[in-house]
Formats: C-alpha cells, sequence, structure tokens
C-alpha cells in the first residue's frame, strides 16, 4: 500500500494506492466523498481516492508515511462513505540493511550483476546495474513497497530475463546530503542485515 497527498499538485484528494491496474481496466465507484478502484478483470479492489481536506497527519507534498493508527483512520473513513471494505498493510521497514552475499554476471547484459542479499528474514535476488557493486559489501536495499524519494514505487520486476525483488541504492537516489555524483551505490561500514536504515 502507497498513500500520496499533494494539495497543490492534484488537489484534496488522499489517493490510497493498493495495486496497480491498467487503465483500460479500472473502474470506479462512489459513495459520498470516497471513489473505489478496482480491476474490471478480477474484481480486485486496487485502490482509493477520499476527496475533502484530510486530518494534518495525513497532509504532505507526496508519499504519506504510514502506520497502524493512519491505516484504521482510513480504512474508518473507507466504511464511514459505506464501502465494506478492510485495507490490511505490512508496515514493516522498507529500506533497511542488505548483505551481498553472492554476485554473478547477468547472462544477457553486460553491465548488469544478479545480486543474493541477505536482508535478516529472507535472501533477496537484485539486479543491480552499478559498476563498484560486489559480494561482501553491506549496502542499503528499498523493498518491494518502497517508495524512493523521487517518488518512484518499487516492485517486482524482470530485468533482461531475471527476476529482481528491490533496489541496492545510491546516495543520490536516497536523497542523501552531499550524494556523489558519480555512479555507484552506497557502501555502509556498519550496521547488521535486516536493521532498518534510517534517511
Amino acid at each position: 500500500m502507497n498513500v500520496f497527498y499533494n494539495e497543490s499538485g492534484v488537489g484534496e484528494v488522499l489517493i490510497v494506492k493498493l495495486k496497480d491496474t491498467p487503465r483500460h481496466e479500472k473502474t470506479f465507484e462512489k459513495k459520498g466523498n470516497v471513489v473505489q478502484i478496482k480491476n474490471s478483470e478480477s474484481n480486485e479492489v486496487t485502490g482509493y481516492n477520499i476527496f475533502g481536506q484530510p486530518e494534518q497527519e495525513f497532509r504532505s507534498e507526496g508519499p504519506v508515511k504510514m502506520d497502524e493508527q493512519k491505516l484504521q483512520k482510513v480504512n474508518q473513513m473507507i466504511q464511514e462513505s459505506g464501502f465494506d471494505h478492510q485495507i490490511d498493510s505490512d508496515f514493516s521497514p522498507k529500506f533497511v540493511i542488505g548483505y551481498v552475499e553472492e554476485i554473478d554476471k547477468h547472462p544477457n547484459a553486460d553491465k548488469l550483476n544478479i545480486c543474493q542479499v541477505n536482508v535478516g528474514e529472507e535472501r533477496l535476488q537484485i539486479v543491480c546495474g552499478a559498476p563498484n557493486v560486489d559480494a561482501g559489501q553491506k549496502v542499503v536495499v528499498a523493498k518491494v513497497g518502497a517508495v524512493m524519494p523521487s517518488g518512484m514505487v518499487i516492485k517486482d520486476a524482470e530485468l533482461r530475463g531475471v527476476p529482481s525483488s528491490g533496489m541496492i541504492c545510491s546516495a543520490k537516489e536516497l536523497g542523501l546530503p552531499n550524494a556523489p555524483e558519480k555512479k555507484g551505490i552506497l557502501v555502509l561500514e556498519d550496521g547488521h542485515a535486516g536493521e532498518p536504515f534510517s534517511m
């Protein structure tokens, strides 16, 4: 789940995105000040637009940092409008320290590497094009569902035929101050795999 609010950009609307839906497969139903978005093929609820100025804690210029309490309020707004639907979400950290355990050359792309990255409770396969990535490094991983400072949402992907779950980040992509212009991922000195990384 990703939640956005940008009054100057799109007006007084809280955008709740649960899943991507191709434009031609979207259907809309409005009750009160809430619009429910569904995938017409699967009938699955994929998002909500909640109109009207929300409480102060939801106002931002882009992504809204969610927690259980805010989710409860969003569910309350949805149900008060007349929709019988509850949103569940995972609030575990989306930016974590990863340890690159193995690295292999991508079979179909000279500049890409396939990395096996330990992020604590799981091991992720991430395709990475950074020239300085190597086994044995501690890195910052944006897991699937993370929203980058640029607004880009990290999704499961396939790069030149190889599945990739997450992204190994550079300082620039993380929006860190004094980030080097030179291409390359951020390599950390400290931390343990799975620990949250705070920007």
